[in-house]
This record gives C-alpha cells, sequence and structure tokens, in this order.
C-alpha cells in the first residue's frame, strides 16, 4: 500500500497485521482520485470516514489537502493512521476523530470538499452516515461524497438529500459519488 501521486507520491504506508481492517487498493485508489479530479483545488478539506490505515485522507493531503479529518472507531486503526501520519511528515494537514463516526461527524466545524465513506461492507453505514453529514452541513456546496462499497451491492441513486452521480466497479470493489 502506497501514495499514489503528489507530494508523498511512492511513500509506502503501514498496513494492518490482520484482515480486520480492509485497505483500499492501489488500484481502486487511483481510479477513486481519478474520478475527484473535478473537486480537488488546492487547500481543499476532506473527511476519510472509517479511516482504516489513513490511506485515503493520506492521498488527499499529499494531493493537496489543506485538512483531513481522519475518523475511525478502532485503537488498531488510529494507532495505524497516527504511525501513517508520521511517516508522511502530515501532522499539519491531520485531525484524528476517534470513536464513533456519527459523534466524530458532530465534532466537525469545517465545511469539506470530499467525504470519503469506506465501512466495513458487512455493516449498514452509508445510509446513516450520509444522514448524519446532511444534518451536520458539513459538505460545501459543489463537495462531493465517495461510497466505497462491495461491488455486489448497489447504492440508491438518491439518499439523505445526495444524488448519485458516478458509480464504478473495480473488480470486488464498488465506487459510488454522490453530490
Amino acid at each position: 500500500m502506497r501514495i499514489i501521486s503528489g507530494e508523498y507520491r511512492g511513500r509506502r504506508l503501514i498496513s494492518p497485521a490482520t484482515y480486520d481492517i480492509r485497505p483500499t487498493s492501489d488500484k481502486v485508489k487511483e481510479a477513486v482520485f481519478n474520478l475527484l479530479i473535478p473537486y480537488i483545488s488546492e487547500g481543499f478539506a476532506a473527511l476519510d470516514l472509517f479511516s482504516g490505515t489513513g490511506s485515503l485522507g493520506l492521498e488527499a493531503v499529499s494531493r493537496g489537502a489543506a485538512r483531513v479529518y481522519f475518523s475511525d472507531s478502532s485503537r488498531e486503526s488510529i494507532k495505524i493512521i497516527k504511525e501513517n501520519i508520521k511517516l508522511c511528515a502530515a501532522e499539519e494537514h491531520s485531525v484524528i476523530l476517534s470513536g464513533d463516526y456519527r459523534s466524530n461527524i458532530r465534532r466537525i466545524h469545517d465545511r469539506l470538499d470530499i467525504v470519503f465513506i469506506d465501512p466495513p461492507y458487512a455493516g449498514d453505514f452509508y445510509i446513516p452516515a450520509l444522514r448524519e453529514i446532511k444534518v451536520a452541513g458539513i459538505l460545501k456546496e459543489g463537495g462531493c461524497i465517495v461510497c466505497e462499497h462491495s461491488a455486489r451491492e448497489a447504492l440508491p441513486d438518491e439518499a439523505e438529500g445526495f444524488r448519485l452521480v458516478k458509480c464504478r466497479r473495480y473488480g470486488q470493489t464498488g465506487v459510488s459519488i454522490y453530490e
């Protein structure tokens, strides 16, 4: 697992020792960021919800994000995220939120350009997370939400006031983008 592009390009990140954390593959991460080109501008802000290793958020920092919020409830994940942030010397651009995703969303007082939602595939997290994002009002006008999910699962065309604008499949992984 590595950073694909930008300031930290080629930097190898720490991977989990077990399969309890499912990091986004380099192939999917590169495809996702290619889809996000219209949403990325210098100094953008993002949330990496269900961060796992922090790979998506660190890719965002590498590509010019001024601030990325990393949210996870797993102690192991938080430890890996901290180590990966340190590896990239990205501390000044990173905010770590430990705990339940709903309360972490409410703790953000920024307006975000991009939100990554990459939860455990087995759970029912997508619609509740979209609802929390909507209620908290943290997504900027013109921003997007990227949901990574099992390719076998189709997310709705509309949810909580957000509209599906792109849906792609990369092997076993589905990527749905909402505005």
